[in-house]
Parts: structure tokens; C-alpha cells; sequence
């Protein structure tokens, strides 16, 4: 569960956004100007802003550019109904880590925010894991087993380093799914079950009884080390 801030002074628009991102499972707060968002993001330190450009008060452009020069390194998702070219350089340019222009898909927006959050923690994963006989370089996305390299897809690499950076704590279907794959439905998370049997068969000694990629029954999956 993340803390995102929505800083959007229309008020309906504001109101979905908070419904759906907290049925997503994340905490919500609102901002309905500019020099409100930048106050709100200064005392709390959300894990992600949501920022229209066009505010009262304060537009977004300063908004992000005040906090890049204040050293808040909170990721940034501008929603905006400017479009053209020059505005998403702009925003970019500034410090923001996407742009999402109006009208817009929930699901879309949704997908998006689950990346860029999974981008962030990311960045506090270590940059090496070892356990048995497999060594992970988190930074070059490879994986070495008894001094041999092993080929994992995408996802499959994904899903291993969600389980790694929880360092021991046990993540859910659903929220690997949501994680790795961007998906809230739980029913598609038939999908993770399938991956963790390819990591295993890949990376653990005995695939059958594994030591590091642990089943939590009814709850979901560990990595232990």
C-alpha cells in the first residue's frame, strides 16, 4: 500500500481518482490548489504526487519545479489535459516520472501508477543477492547459478526481485500480480503460480522442496534466503 497525493482542482475528477486508487488498496489525500499540493507534499513525503498542470494558486509546472529544487525526489505522475509536445517536454524537463493527458483510461492511469511505484521501490532493492548457489545483480538484470548464468524472462526476473526487496515478508497473489504485472483481478493470478514453478525449476536445488521461493498457504509467497 502506497500514499499518494492528488493534486487536482476539479473536484469530481478528484473525488474518482481518490475511489479508485483506494480501492486499489493505496491511502489517498487531495489537493485542490497548487501552493496546497506542495504544502502537503513538503510535511507528508508521499510515495507518489498525482498533478494536474492547470491549478489555482500555483500551477503544476512550479508546483514539481519547487520541489525538485527543494530536493523532494517524490515521483510524479502529471495529469493534464495540455497535450502538445512542448508541454509533456516540459514536464519531463522538470522532474516528473510520467504524463498522462485527459481524457484517460482508469485502468491505464492505474497500470501506471503501479509502475512507477514498483520503479521506486525498486530503487531500495540491494544491488546483489545471494542465496544457496545463486548470485542476483539486480542493476545488469542477471541471474547466476554454480558460476553459470541462467535465463530468466522479464517477468520471470520481475516477480524474483518483488519477492527479494520484501526482505522476508510474505507478498500475496494479487498484490504480485498488481506489482509485476500491472492486473488488480485476482483471477489472473493463476499467472504468478505458473512463474514461481519456473523460478523454482530454475533456481532452486531441489524444485520439488524448495529452500528459497517459499509457498505461505492461503496467503502467497516468501523468499528466504
Amino acid at each position: 500500500m502506497a500514499s499518494i497525493l492528488v493534486v487536482e482542482d476539479n473536484a469530481q475528477l478528484a473525488y474518482g481518482l481518490r475511489n479508485n486508487l483506494e480501492i486499489d488498496g493505496h491511502e489517498v489525500e487531495v489537493a485542490s490548489d497548487g501552493k496546497a499540493g506542495l504544502e502537503a507534499v513538503t510535511a507528508n513525503e508521499p510515495d507518489l504526487v498525482i498533478l494536474d498542470l492547470m491549478l489555482p494558486e500555483m500551477d503544476g509546472y512550479r508546483v514539481l519545479r519547487t520541489m525538485r529544487e527543494r530536493g523532494l525526489e517524490t515521483p510524479v505522475l502529471i495529469l493534464s489535459a495540455k497535450g502538445a509536445e512542448a508541454d509533456k517536454v516540459m514536464g519531463f524537463r522538470l522532474g516528473a516520472d510520467d504524463y498522462v493527458t485527459k481524457p484517460f483510461g482508469i485502468l491505464e492511469l492505474l497500470a501506471r501508477v503501479t509502475a512507477i511505484l514498483r520503479r521506486a521501490t525498486w530503487d531500495d532493492a540491494p544491488e546483489s543477492v545471494r542465496f544457496g548457489d545463486v548470485q542476483i545483480r539486480v542493476e545488469h538484470r542477471t541471474v547466476h547459478k554454480n558460476g553459470q548464468e541462467v535465463q530468466l524472462t522479464p517477468k520471470e526476473f520481475d516477480l524474483m526481485l518483488a519477492l527479494v526487496r520484501r526482505r522476508g515478508e510474505v507478498a500475496s497473489r494479487v498484490s504480485l500480480m498488481r506489482e509485476v504485472w500491472g492486473h488488480r483481478a485476482a483471477i489472473a493470478s493463476r499467472t504468478v503460480d505458473t512463474h514461481i514453478a519456473q523460478l523454482r525449476r530454475k533456481l532452486e536445488t531441489e524444485p520439488s522442496a524448495p529452500q528459497h521461493i517459499l509457498t505461505v498457504h492461503r496467503s502467497g509467497y516468501r523468499f528466504q534466503e
